[in-house]
């Protein structure tokens, strides 16, 4: 087997891929962690300092650190981005020219996924952005003549004894090589990276170093992984989380996303199953009118989670890890259709009950006659002993007894149940997916993960996940079962529509990723259900504005494949339902202040009769009513700010809901005047005020414009005292 050729420094990488590539590099990047920053960074300047080079770059979610606006927000910003991302920490090069527009005449970005917002601005970029569905990107760059595929891996060993992974991302690359293998091309020079802090992952992940042609091993170390600084959660996502956790069915499957929405789902999931009295008088104060606990009866369960769920998602994220911790993230699935179905359908369960064989036998996971592969088929998943080998015709087994490989008699059976009682499954997964993606806890967590928490976790193809195709569909359903896809969106309609990357004008925000195969996967599956989570209103040039539009200038997901909404105040299950029962479930979990013209629209459209009156519950849809049915909650240290833990200290904790404050209220002049007379008038000093003006380096100050900068922060600190 061939061994990449190894190389010890960046510029003689970058030498050898121009000698062996040429002047016309088109090139393959991983999206996020998966990307070698310092060579790409080397490779890209090599090609912007020399005209008769050109480099083409597909990829995605080319992660920068955030940029801060002069004031405050620089004030607070930059001293946590030194001290979160470390002074050796280096953006991509290129992105930070995509951001500024100054990308060179012999340089093109292409991304399908973009840093939610961070380009809105950036024509050059939204010129750029291919829309495509995740599962798709390998299919359509075999097409883009790719000559270079550059990855960030992590290795074991050294010589022969090698071990590769592609850990973070083995979500296209595995597709794009089967891809350009099978459709004949010329084969791009494959380029690993070793990052000394990239987790091991096995599954899918591990791969023959032979795939890779150069592999780049420095001595000194490369910048820290990227990683995403943990958000806080207000009251509004934690109404949202509490209502979407009473979806998950235990036993069934889980897709989430990232964001604060997904760390207050992940939250109350744990609340439902450590604190559940407790998380049921929040669900009661939250669902006067009982909706959401009668789709807990029809679609999911409030009680503890006795079985556990299994994750089957494109993005592993830190909330994976804290269910996995909290005993949630417990179901294994099994990659045989005939033992997959047993536990499917409880006939066997994990340890073997004293009918094991009878029961494996019936279900087809056990022949009428066992051969060698059998044998080694059930070895693999614990149903026999490794030491058990096959002698004539009988199974020998290490203590000297020996089994029949007639099964079609009961008293052949009968001897093979003493055997396999008590017999523990293995080799199951508990999670499956294609990108990881999150805080410094999430990376300490994947390094150090051993035995069964190492082996059960799975990071493999996009394809793999993200679909149903391939050829083992029914193993998939069955996987699968109970699924809920939960993500994020930005708007929706009442008539089902969704928004979620771009705006009507058709500038990206982000991008499609893989939000529309989970919808379709949901439909394709039975048991199967997306449920997409937002506010119902947001904050924009200063005005409130309503999430819940009658109509928009761009869908991410078409009205026909409606499904379930949550926000704030509530659920609605589009599933099946007419127009005008779509149109009464959404205004029911509309913002009181917007059902109003939200009504006028639907009449105005003949989707409501001109005589509809709106119920007198939908007028209680105020942040007021969350505010006070939560407050006990927060009080009692149940919802915390930061549920998955902080990277914070407690002072910037204290800073960040006015800083927040402020930003929301300083777009428009109407607002600023407001906010200079609240400057003006700040009212009572609060706790840890002074604390929080030393932190800003704001306790004494020169010059009007610090002066205005402290009392603006003294009047959002008092304005958020009770935050």
């Amino acid at each position: 087997m061939t061994k990449p050729e190894m190389v010890a420094a960046i510029e003689a990488c970058v030498d050898q891929i121009l000698q062996r590539c040429g002047p016309v590099l088109r090139v393959a990047a991983p999206l996020g962690l998966g990307k070698p920053v310092a060579l790409l960074n080397a490779l890209y300047d090599r090609v912007r300092k020399d005209s008769s080079l050109h480099l083409t770059l597909y990829t995605a979610l080319s992660l920068q650190q955030p940029t801060a606006s002069p004031g405050l927000e620089a004030r607070f910003l930059e001293p946590f981005l030194k001290r979160h991302y470390g002074q050796g920490f280096i953006d991509l090069a290129y992105a930070v020219d995509m951001r500024r527009g100054r990308l060179p005449d012999n340089v093109q970005v292409h991304e399908f996924y973009l840093q939610s917002g961070v380009f809105l601005h950036t024509d050059e970029v939204q010129r750029s952005y291919i829309s495509q569905n995740y599962t798709h990107v390998a299919r359509d760059l075999v097409k883009c003549d790719i000559n270079l595929v550059l990855q960030q891996v992590a290795v074991r060993g050294d010589g022969e004894a090698m071990r590769v992974s592609l850990g973070s991302n083995p979500d296209v690359t595995l597709d794009l090589f089967d891809r350009m293998v099978a459709a004949g091309r010329p084969g791009p020079l494959w380029v690993a990276v070793v990052h000394p802090d990239m987790p091991f992952m096995g599954g899918g992940a591990e791969v023959a170093a032979s795939l890779f042609d150069l592999m780049l091993r420095e001595q000194h170390p490369p910048p820290e992984l990227f990683a995403l600084p943990r958000e806080a959660v207000d009251p509004i996502e934690y109404a949202i989380g509490l209502h979407a956790s009473a979806l998950v069915r235990d036993g069934g499957t889980l897709q989430i996303g990232i964001g604060a929405l997904s760390d207050a789902l992940v939250k109350s999931l744990m609340l439902r199953q450590r604190e559940n009295e407790r998380y049921r008088a929040m669900l009661a104060a939250l669902d006067t009118e009982a909706h959401t606990h009668v789709l807990a009866d029809e679609l999911g369960g409030l009680e503890p989670l006795r079985t556990g769920l299994y994750g089957a998602s494109e993005m592993v994220m830190d909330g994976f890890m804290h269910l996995r911790r909290a005993g949630i993230l417990t179901r294994l699935a099994y990659d045989d259709l005939a033992l997959e179905r047993a536990l499917a359908e409880g006939r066997i369960a994990s340890p073997l009950g004293a009918d094991a064989a009878d029961a494996l036998h019936a279900a087809g996971c056990l022949p009428d006659h066992v051969t060698a592969r059998d044998v080694a088929r059930l070895q693999r998943f614990g149903i026999l002993p490794e030491s058990a080998r096959m002698q004539g015709d009988g199974l020998v087994l290490e203590k000297g007894g020996r089994l029949p490989l007639d099964l079609e008699a009961a008293s052949h059976r009968a001897s093979w149940n003493v055997v396999l009682e008590n017999r523990t499954l293995r080799d199951g997964r508990y999670l499956r997916g294609a990108f990881f993606l999150g805080s410094k806890d999430l990376y300490q967590w994947l390094r150090t993960l051993e035995g069964e928490d190492w082996q059960g976790l799975d990071m493999t193809r996009v394809s793999d996940v993200n679909q149903l195709y391939g050829g083992r569909e029914m193993l998939d359903a069955l996987q699968r079962r109970d699924a809920r896809f939960f993500n994020i969106c930005m708007m929706a309609t009442p008539l089902g529509a969704i928004v979620s990357d771009a705006l009507a004008d058709g500038r990206v925000v982000s991008g499609v990723g893989g939000q529309y195969n989970f919808v379709a996967m949901a439909h394709a599956l039975e048991g199967g259900r997306s449920i997409l989570m937002l506010p119902s209103t947001r904050l924009a040039h200063g005005r409130l504005q309503s999430n819940i539009r009658w109509n928009y200038g761009h869908t991410t997901i078409p009205r026909h494949l409606r499904d379930i909404v949550i926000t704030e105040y509530g659920i609605a299950d589009m599933r099946g339902r007419s127009d005008e029962e779509c149109v009464r479930a959404m205004l029911a979990i509309a913002d009181a202040r917007f059902i109003n013209g939200l009504v006028t629209a639907a009449r105005a459209a003949g989707k409501l009769p001109d005589d509809f009156s709106v119920p007198a519950a939908w007028r209680t849809n105020t942040p007021g009513r969350l505010r006070d049915a939560l407050r006990p909650f927060h009080a009692d240290g149940l919802l915390p700010a930061f549920p998955l833990g902080s990277d914070f200290t407690p002072v910037e904790e204290r800073l960040l809901p006015a800083l927040k404050w402020l930003r929301g209220n300083s777009e428009g002049w109407r607002n600023r005047a407001r906010l200079l007379m609240t400057a003006l008038a700040p009212g009572p000093i609060v706790e840890g005020e002074t604390q929080a003006l030393e932190r800003m380096q704001l306790e004494k100050v020169s010059g009007f414009g610090e002066w205005l900068q402290r009392r603006l922060l003294r009047a959002a600190l008092r304005r958020n005292r009770s935050m």
